[in-house]
């Protein structure tokens, strides 16, 4: 297992130009823009304590944010990539919404509000497990993402598949320990823009930031909509010290999911 240890930011004055690379990972050349031709996403939104999420975000010098006052935005989503640059693999990840690194300190409420329904907001991935070790560690040197390799069982329903109560399993496993099972709901009434907020990563005191473009059909929503067992592991753990599991605010799919993955800049929060 794979967990690293959050440090404090480097003191930079400014934001560092982007690595455009190319980058050789396990023998081959690994240029950018890095594209996802094909794949699969369901997201689950959850709203928990303010002061618990900052106290996991805070090496980071982000400040997390939500749609109402005292809570944060907290998303696991999960991924089945089918074809891209970096081959077929599955990718469970655990993100915040934050305010931009380089947005003004100390907003208003009103200012907040409007902040986050505006978009203009980022997303830090805090965990990243993903089931193959190429995209592990291209994940790792190109963008500074928290990537580990476990074992993600993505168990969808058959096509045509209308019974009520139908959904998509995801079972993630870490060295033989189970992490955490989550049962989201197949399709919704709601139809959802394409949205595509900076992603910000937190690797070695470096905070980073990478700027994607996605395109997706098939896309869904409704609220609630899922069920999260979690297990004996110190991610598990984490999630619980947020008050989950609990009923999910918001749930979401992308049967066909296209992006481009850009280079990663380094950057430096603005003090809160």
């Amino acid at each position: 297992m794979t967990h690293g240890t959050a440090t404090a930011p480097q003191s930079t004055t400014a934001d560092t130009p982007s690595d455009q690379g190319p980058w050789q990972i396990q023998g081959r050349t690994i240029g950018l823009p890095v594209e996802v031709r094909r794949a699969a996403q369901w997201g689950v939104q959850y709203l928990v304590p303010a002061p618990a999420a900052q106290r996991i975000v805070d090496p980071t010098g982000l400040e997390v944010t939500g749609p109402l006052p005292g809570k944060a935005l907290l998303a696991l989503a999960v991924c089945r990539y089918d074809d891209t640059d970096l081959d077929p693999y599955h990718e469970v990840a655990v993100s915040f919404v934050v305010r931009p690194h380089d947005a003004p300190p100390r907003p208003s409420a009103v200012d907040r509000f409007r902040e986050f329904t505006s978009g203009a907001i980022g997303a830090y991935i805090h965990q990243l497990p993903v089931d193959q070790s190429f995209t592990c560690e291209a994940g790792r040197d190109i963008w500074g993402f928290p990537k580990w390799v476990t074992t993600i069982d993505i168990d969808e329903p058959e096509p045509g598949d209308t019974r009520r109560g139908t959904g998509t399993t995801v079972r993630l496993v870490d060295d033989g320990v189970h992490v955490l099972t989550l049962t989201m709901a197949s399709g919704g009434p709601v139809r959802l823009p394409t949205q595509a907020p900076a992603s910000y990563s937190f690797r070695d005191g470096v905070l980073r930031r990478t700027g994607w473009e996605t395109s997706a059909e098939g896309v869904a929503g409704r609220p609630g909509g899922a069920t999260l067992v979690l297990g004996d592991h110190p991610m598990a753990d984490e999630l619980r010290s947020l008050g989950l599991p609990k009923r999910a605010l918001f749930t979401s799919s992308a049967a066909r999911m296209r992006a481009s993955f850009g280079a990663a800049e380094v950057v430096t929060a603005r003090s809160r």
